[in-house]
């Protein structure tokens, strides 16, 4: 290593070898390693960077997120009774995906569909402003919206609340919407790079309405669908719980929309062997399909999940570290700005390592 070279007169100048250390006299932060596990030595210089202003706040491992559903049947009525009352807008099914993403928490901070200036802070920052004066900026790459007709728009407009229904049911109230031009090319252009209609995600977006809607979701009841893979819908608060069961101090999520290759094995079993070394004592696999919509010719959810079963039932990796979820999120074909996504919603799982 570099110590080695240091010491045998290979680098020059090397501080603690060949150059004097020179101690800081009053230092913001001192780390005694040797008392400290490397989580906890790494999260003493994360909170000192973030009480600076230098990075954004992270969620802690204590966390609860906060979710934008009821966890009482009453409230749940409560919200039902008022739904019925206002005008209605209906929804798509990838939109009712999103609809879940936003209310388990897996977008915090956000708590609804973009309003305009987090829709174009997305777009060109790949971030969000947060905190109450807004200095804070939270990781956030792909937009998270709502669209509308010129003709639902114009039936919407100006009302301070209104019922987003699926199917004909009704799935949420959007408190204080606000309508805006959806500026479709600029959205594909910096989202994708691209604006071939040909694009699976594209097109929805160029065949959804003109407009977008923002606002504050309060959903009625936890989004269901019924299909026999619910059990594997964990919720961001749900896998903190799970990985606290398991005393994981380190969490690294793999996210896949395919069947499990032995490229893929090998991945995760290098990554629990690196941690290990690293000095982590219970690693924790997070093994994480999207869930939501994909290309027609992508191989279905439910088959995905019974060949990952296989695959822990083979012993490739091993049960007892590995927890297998389904992560709601549709998917946009969106490469890194995607990838992007894909990581900041595992962290507010509680990953934090990601492959």
């Amino acid at each position: 290593g570099l110590y080695k070279k240091a010491r045998e007169g290979v680098i020059k100048g090397f501080t603690g070898i060949t150059q004097e250390y020179e101690r800081p006299h009053k230092p913001e932060l001192v780390v005694s390693t040797h008392e400290c596990t490397v989580q906890e030595s790494t999260q003493k210089l994360v909170t000192l960077l973030e009480q600076e202003g230098i990075i954004p706040r992270s969620l802690r491992d204590v966390d609860l997120l906060p979710e934008l559903y009821p966890s009482e049947s009453t409230a749940s009525d409560a919200l039902r009774h008022e739904a019925e009352s206002l005008k209605t807008l209906p929804i798509s099914t990838v939109e009712l995906q999103w609809v879940q993403v936003l209310s388990e928490g897996w977008a915090y901070p956000l708590r609804g569909f973009m309003r305009e200036d987090e829709y174009l802070q997305t777009l060109h920052f790949n971030t969000l402003q947060s905190g109450m004066d807004g200095s804070y900026r939270e990781n956030h790459s792909v937009p998270i919206v709502l669209s509308a007709t010129a003709a639902e728009k114009d039936r919407l407009d100006g009302v301070s609340a209104l019922t987003l229904t699926h199917e004909g049911k009704p799935v949420a109230i959007l408190r204080r919407p606000e309508f805006y031009f959806q500026r479709k090319e600029e959205r594909l252009a910096r989202q994708f790079g691209t604006s071939n209609p040909n694009h699976p995600y594209s097109k929805q977006v160029l065949e959804s309405g003109e407009y977008l809607v923002g606002g504050d979701l309060a959903v009625i009841e936890r989004i269901r669908w019924d299909d026999g893979l619910d059990q594997y819908r964990l919720t961001p608060n749900e896998l903190r719980r799970k990985f606290k069961e398991l005393n994981a101090d380190a969490i690294f999520a793999f996210q896949l929309r395919n069947p499990i290759h032995n490229g893929h094995a090998l991945l995760m079993q290098d990554t629990k062997r690196q941690l290990l070394e690293r000095g982590f004592k219970q690693p924790v696999l997070l093994l994480h399909p999207l869930g939501g919509w994909t290309k027609d010719d992508d191989v279905p959810l439910d088959v995905r999940m019974r060949q990952h079963q296989a695959v822990l039932d083979a012993g490739v990796l091993r049960r007892e570290d590995t927890v297998l979820a389904i992560f709601p999120s549709p998917m946009m074909y969106a490469g890194p700005t995607e990838v992007q996504w894909h990581a900041k919603a595992r962290m507010n799982a509680g990953a934090n390592f990601y492959i």
